[in-house]
């Protein structure tokens, strides 16, 4: 495996990259890696280093950067709405220095997974999609997988009772902040979400993107207090536009219950890295 550090042009702005190039190549298909914010190109823990590490490792061209405004890239920061150009950018460097590739897998965690999303439709060179907790943060919907995800629990655990019979937890603060989130779960119009877009929140958008983009999916959710995954998983049960498009034919879907968020564990991570690698492979096999 050969790792090159190089640098590449988005819109008159210098972007950092590392290219991992397996010394046989073994798929037609490379992936790139966007890293979800705010984090630079290594990831938690280094957890995009050693993704793209294994794919090299596995015969898989991997590409990992900074979009603008992170890490080492030029320009200001800018939010997962605002990267397409610099996907784009990314895209056009990996196949530009690696030619023998046919199309590209773009590989994303958290608000990466939904750039990834808004993006794909528009790219013909994007043959694929890992989509790894998408963000789909809104007011109302964080309180709701809150509520349904944290306090229910709490209420089961005998610690909890413990802890309030003893004495030991403050009653006033605790019911304060469980109206609180009662409040922003039913406010009006906060299920939307921020809008950078003033046509339609991001979320919708991003459904729309998987409704157009055709070619095939691998989704991946946590289950070890990840409310981001928790979120999604809610968002999905409630649309049954999303559970039909998650229902193709085209879409994998995992369900890691005990892994977290950024798949802190080493064996979390590495059964990530395979199925990721399988899943790639099983593309250039499904060509042939």
């Amino acid at each position: 495996m050969i790792e090159e550090t190089f640098t590449f042009a988005c819109e008159g702005q210098q972007l950092v990259a590392v290219l991992h190039r397996p010394a046989r190549p073994r798929t037609r298909r490379g992936v790139l890696i966007v890293v979800g914010g705010p984090q630079y190109r290594v990831g938690s823990h280094r957890q995009f280093t050693l993704l793209a590490r294994h794919l090299a490792g596995e015969g898989i061209v991997a590409m990992r950067f900074d979009y603008r405004g992170m890490g080492d890239s030029e320009g200001e920061e800018r939010s997962f709405e605002r990267i397409d150009a610099d996907i784009g950018a990314a895209i056009s460097a990996l196949l530009e220095r690696v030619p023998e590739l046919d199309s590209v897998v773009v590989w994303g965690l958290c608000d990466a997974a939904s750039a990834a999303l808004l993006l794909a439709p528009h790219d013909m060179r994007i043959g694929g999609l890992v989509l790894v907790n998408p963000w789909v943060r809104s007011e109302s919907g964080a309180a709701k997988a809150y509520l349904k995800h944290y306090y229910l629990q709490r209420l089961a655990s005998r610690e909890f009772w413990s802890r309030l019979l003893g004495g030991k937890l403050n009653l006033r603060e605790s019911l304060g902040s469980l109206l609180d989130m009662l409040r922003k779960a039913v406010r009006k119009g906060a299920g939307e979400g921020p809008r950078e877009n003033a046509d339609r929140p991001f979320q919708a958008r991003m459904r729309e993107g998987l409704a157009a983009f055709e070619k095939p999916v691998m989704l991946v959710l946590s289950g070890n207090q990840d409310y981001v995954a928790d979120e999604f998983r809610d968002l999905v049960s409630g649309s049954k536009e999303w559970q039909k498009f998650l229902a193709r034919s085209t879409v994998t879907r995992h369900a890691f219950e005990e892994a977290n968020h950024t798949f802190s564990r080493r064996e979390w991570r590495d059964r990530l890295a395979g199925w990721t690698v399988d899943w790639v492979r099983g593309l250039d096999a499904a060509d042939r």
